[in-house]
């Protein structure tokens, strides 16, 4: 989030979970975008998380963190609501 930062107990795609997003998903009214930066080779993120994220009316954008992290500075500055979940690399 622009204002805050939160741990988040992920190492690797495969951890994620609707409950791992809880936090993003119960701030869906300030939240449009949330970016996955998931490493160095994101994969896909699974239909019923995407499904998840969606109907609450947020769309998950899979990146590398790096992309993710400067994303994110680029939405921010633009006064974007945007969220972002990152894997360190």
């Amino acid at each position: 989030f622009p204002e805050r930062v939160l741990a988040w107990p992920v190492s690797n795609a495969d951890e994620i979970t609707p409950d791992k997003l809880a936090p993003v998903i119960s701030a869906a009214d300030q939240v449009d975008i949330l970016l996955l930066g998931l490493g160095e080779r994101p994969g896909m993120l699974p239909l019923a998380l995407r499904k998840a994220l969606s109907e609450q009316g947020i769309v998950a954008e899979i990146m590398p963190t790096g992309a993710a992290c400067r994303t994110f500075n680029v939405l921010v500055a633009e006064d974007r609501p945007v969220a972002a979940a990152l894997i360190a690399v």
